[in-house]
């Protein structure tokens, strides 16, 4: 029986007391017991918080208070077990980072378009189709005929788009004409800023999937989705399928990536230890501390216990 409620939100909006917001909320999650991540940062907020319904409702409630987030808007899925182990409310640069200065989202970002409409806009002739996630999140699951830009980190999709855009790629203008394009990501906030950056470089014509794919999995049945796969999320649900029900994969607790029946076969793959794309870049005492840390998790279940475990590594 799912019995929490999973919340992920984001603002793009000017918070330039950003710093003195971040004692109080922490505060208002850790009272209600509500676990997770919230980035703050001049650009807006951006989080994904888990609990009783009752306790994420009421962190909500909170920062609807600030009129600057009155229209927060925020997605919902459940889960049996919580899927996050500490409560972290911290303060960054910018709540998505692509080190690109000048952009402002939260007024240049490109046309937003429904989960209902997205299907219809993705299947016109010309529109290029860009998935502006990461490479070990498309390798789990994307929409037909996107394009992958292969980047390991949201900070290389500008040099991408760059060289995308050279006469002969997949961006490139057509008789001086630049092509219509059409971004997704998990949630959305990645492509606001994306979209953002495109329209500072010229291209006119720029749509994202409004909610990302997590709404599009949410609203759009099955039966009628183009999407392919598993969209990976970033806490222990590893990943969701359509109707955001829990997908199958594991984690890394090495690298983090996400792990299906293959790596798991492999005999690089090590349970809390290693797996077939970390092996090769751990060291012998990393290894032992991750084993250390597998023992104390196991031990720990054996006794009905929770366990945090060490700290994983954050993805740079």
């Amino acid at each position: 029986m799912s019995r929490f409620l999973t919340s992920a939100f984001y603002k793009f909006v000017d918070l330039p007391d950003f710093a003195q917001i971040q004692t109080p909320l922490l505060t208002v999650c850790q009272d209600n017991q509500v676990k997770g991540t919230i980035l703050l940062a001049s650009e807006g907020i951006n989080g994904t918080i888990a609990g009783a319904p009752g306790g994420v409702a009421a962190v909500l409630k909170w920062l609807h208070a600030d009129i600057r987030l009155a229209d927060l808007e925020h997605k919902e899925s459940w889960a049996a077990e919580l899927p996050f182990y500490r409560m972290k409310v911290r303060l960054k640069a910018e709540i998505v980072t692509m080190q690109v200065a000048g952009l402002d989202p939260a007024r240049t970002a490109g046309q937003y378009v429904k989960p209902q409409d997205w299907n219809a806009l993705i299947s016109e002739p010309g529109v290029v189709l860009v998935d502006a996630r990461n490479d070990y999140e498309v390798a789990i699951g994307t929409f037909a005929g996107a394009l992958n830009p292969k980047t390991k980190s949201f900070s290389d999709l500008p040099a991408w788009i760059e060289e995308q855009s050279k006469s002969g790629n997949a961006l490139a203008a057509v008789d001086g004409k630049k092509p219509r394009i059409a971004m997704f990501c998990t949630g959305g906030i990645r492509c606001e800023k994306s979209t953002a950056l495109l329209r500072q470089r010229g291209f006119d014509d720029v749509y994202h999937l409004q909610g990302g794919i997590l709404k599009y999995l949410e609203q759009v049945p099955q039966d009628s989705s183009q999407w392919q796969g598993e969209c990976f999320v970033f806490d222990e649900r590893v990943s969701v399928g359509h109707g955001l029900l829990q997908g199958p994969l594991e984690l890394c607790r090495s690298c983090r990536r996400p792990l299906g029946t293959v790596e798991k076969a492999s005999p690089r793959y090590e349970k809390g230890i290693t797996c077939p794309h970390c092996f090769d870049f751990k060291t012998e005492a990393q290894k032992r501390g991750f084993a250390e840390r597998q023992r104390q998790v196991e031990l720990a279940r054996s006794r009905n216990q929770a366990h945090v475990g060490a700290r994983m590594p954050a993805r740079k």
